[in-house]
């Protein structure tokens, strides 16, 4: 909570807005409004906050009228209102370090927070007798109650919650007995994974629920069938597709999730079950309220899904002149008159059931006092609606990653194109606001994956199947200029630098005496390149080598053989040490563990070798925080500002300098794995020593399970 207290001011309101702080001054008292995410949100969402119901909509707020007091906000206290502000002190009180408690009132309660007083000076400028207006802002924490509360929960998939009624995956009302049993035992919190359709392929790659194709669009496996008509007053379910959903979830309960299987069933039976008796919910207006308030992205939705099954692809830019959709063009595809417009419906009434189910895990949730916490991608899939109808917003030639570490000596390449977030400013951050809204009608708190992407992220050229050869957005590129001054110039320098370092010495160490004549012969141009030997332009990319395959039924020793050419040409690809900006060759950026390579332990000159080392740990280590941090606070409180949820980040990785302490002034909580340890020389984190705004945990996907210890 951030404090200010009663002092002298001048008559005339004084406001400033410091961080996410506004506070006024005026008539003596402070008035502010503390941090949006503070931690006793989620205490009062799952201990219950006086009078209110976790999840809970918020009661309309009063405006301060400018007599003092110390105000706290909404979100940051479980949706308590604002205190009507409170009467000063007599003039002749009204001395510099007077004190006052935080109060905080809902509908029927309110709460007096614990402590002493909070006290903060007021300093006048000029003589006391002028009453010159000044204000400070003090951070001390946030909302003192009675004790810190902490929680115990549990995280899955919503594809693993199967019970005795799913057909094929866990569905969102098998959610429901998961919040029982989690009220029944005394944990406060179910975590679910990402619930977005992610039907990019139609096959199994699909499973994969961090590759979204729509930001607002749930998952068709997570639709209960066998509810999907309690909507409609006084219908049931046909026997005979009452029994075929019967005999789907026999044929489907396997030890196995059949994705596959799963999708083809339940797209068949969801069809069915719309042309009998489904249709009839577009005439209720419970669908037509929902319909006026989701038209801006479930007409774009269903218009892409029936585009992506005539084309075959979800690759919107291989689909000619609708590769670039326009409202005319979203009105033709979805008007009435067209012969697949029951399939547009029916697109329609499967998004609307299941927000209906969604929405009613989420009810029931908040009834039993269980927080109900989701999961928000760092990424969207580049075959999506998103990247198809606003193509502005995302960098659609570079892709999403982290650089090398333990876990991945290559790097990762999520694929996931980068944000333009220049553009994403120019509308106030529009798309996330839609976005965080959607989310937050089923969600009372959601997991941040990879929150570093807020202060910087692992930007990866088109051509590059790896993250080995990536940088970060933004950053501070090293120039020609910092070359020269370090001794770093003339002619071929710069392709020395920037080019994979081949030679023939190397070419005999990764294949031997044998293969590398032919890996040169194919590859290579002779007599070219820093070193001797340059790719041939058609084997340049990083893409292209890693898709090197045998053809089907080819011996043994050719599979290993190709397998030992890829892994070496791979090798010399990324045999650098300044990767050039695609943008502009201009920009330089080191190669991520550059010291590493050949081509840097080949350079004559250790004086070169020790400029480069230096620039090297300078622009992973050092130059950023500043313009990292100032990203940040610009990108959060975006989309904190977007809804009144809980928000929790997955800060685990490369994490910046800058990063813990934006997350503690913006009051966001962390992760901490107890696998994962965070100090050198241990094998465990001791979760006593965590601090209070941690989401603990005992292990992650990238490290061993409980099990395992």
């Amino acid at each position: 909570m951030n404090g200010a207290a009663p002092g002298r001011a001048s008559a005339s309101a004084l406001t400033t807005q410091i961080g996410n702080l506004n506070v006024t001054a005026r008539n003596g008292p402070v008035c502010y409004t503390p941090p949006v995410n503070s931690p006793s949100r989620a205490a009062a969402a799952a201990a219950g906050s006086p009078g209110q119901a976790p999840g809970a909509a918020p009661a309309a707020v009063p405006q301060a009228d400018g007599l003092g007091g110390v105000l706290g906000g909404v979100a940051a206290v479980g949706n308590a209102q604002y205190v009507a502000a409170m009467p000063p002190p007599p003039p002749q009180q009204q001395q510099p370090g007077s004190g006052i408690s935080a109060i905080f009132r809902n509908a029927t309660s309110t709460l007096l927070e614990v402590g002493e007083p909070r006290v903060c000076s007021l300093p006048l400028a000029g003589a006391a007798s002028m009453g010159a207006p000044a204000v400070v802002v003090r951070h001390d924490g946030f909302v003192r109650r009675d004790r810190l509360w902490r929680g115990a929960g549990l995280a899955l998939p919503v594809f693993a919650a199967r019970t005795r009624h799913s057909v094929g995956v866990g569905e969102f009302l098998d959610l429901i007995p998961l919040v029982d049993f989690a009220s029944a035992s005394g944990m406060r919190m179910v975590q679910v994974l990402p619930v977005n359709d992610t039907c990019v392929y139609n096959m199994w790659w699909d499973s994969y629920p961090y590759s979204t194709l729509s930001v607002h669009a749930l998952h068709p496996q997570y639709l209960a069938l066998r509810a999907t008509v309690d909507d409609i007053e006084g219908a049931s379910m046909p026997p005979d597709i009452s029994a075929e959903i019967e005999n789907a979830r026999v044929q489907l309960d396997g030890p196995d999730v059949d994705y596959e299987g799963t999708m083809a069933t339940k797209k068949r039976l969801c069809r069915k079950i719309f042309d009998a008796v489904g249709h009839k919910t577009l005439q209720t207006q419970a669908y037509k309220d929902w319909f006026a308030a989701s038209e801006h992205w479930v007409v774009p939705y269903a218009a892409f899904s029936f585009l992506r099954d005539l084309f075959g692809t979800a690759e919107h830019w291989r689909w000619g002149v609708m590769a670039k959709p326009s409202q005319q063009l979203l009105q033709d595809l979805t008007s009435p008159d067209k012969e697949w417009h029951s399939s547009i419906l029916c697109c329609y009434w499967v998004q609307y059931q299941l927000h209906r189910q969604l929405r009613q895990v989420s009810e029931y949730a908040a009834s039993k006092r269980v927080v109900l916490k989701g999961d928000l991608p760092i990424g969207v899939d580049k075959r999506s609606v998103d990247t198809w109808m606003e193509p502005h917003l995302f960098r659609m030639d570079k892709s999403t990653g982290s650089p090398p570490d333990f876990f991945d000596p290559n790097g990762q390449n999520w694929g996931f194109p980068t944000y333009n977030w220049e553009a994403m400013a120019e509308d106030d951050y529009l798309w996330w606001r839609r976005r965080l809204g959607h989310l937050s009608q089923y969600f009372h708190a959601y997991r941040i994956d990879h929150i570093l992407g807020f202060c910087r992220i692992w930007e990866i050229p088109g051509d590059c199947a790896t993250g080995m050869l990536g940088y970060f957005r933004p950053s501070i590129p090293i120039t020609a200029k910092d070359l020269e001054v370090r001794g770093m110039s003339g002619p071929g320098v710069l392709e020395r630098l920037t080019e994979p370092y081949v030679t023939k010495a190397l070419l005999k160490k990764l294949f031997g005496p044998e293969l590398a004549l032919e890996v040169s012969a194919r590859y290579f141009i002779e007599g070219e390149g820093p070193g001797g030997y340059r790719f041939r332009p058609e084997y340049y990319s990083e893409k292209v080598l890693w898709e090197l395959k045998e053809r089907p039924g080819s011996p043994d020793w050719l599979v290993e053989e190709i397998a030992k050419t890829r892994k070496g040409l791979l090798t010399l690809r990324q045999n650098l040490i300044l990767v050039r900006d695609p943008e502009d060759p201009q920009r330089l950026y080191p190669r991520f563990g550059l010291m590493g390579t050949s081509s840097y332990k080949e350079l004559p000159d250790a004086g070169w070798r020790s400029a480069l080392s230096q620039l090297h740990d300078d622009y992973f280590y050092k130059r950023h925080d500043a313009l990292w941090r100032s990203h940040a606070l610009k990108t959060l409180p975006a989309i904190m500002a977007a809804s009144d949820m809980l928000i929790c980040g997955e800060d685990l990785g490369f994490v910046p300098n800058c990063l813990p302490p934006v997350m503690q002034e913006l009051g966001l909580i962390g992760l901490r794995i107890q696998r994962m340890p965070t100090g050198p020389g241990i094998e465990f984190n001791n979760p006593a020593t965590y601090s209070y705004l941690s989401v603990a945990s005992p292990s992650c996907h990238d490290v061993s399970p409980l099990r395992q210890w």
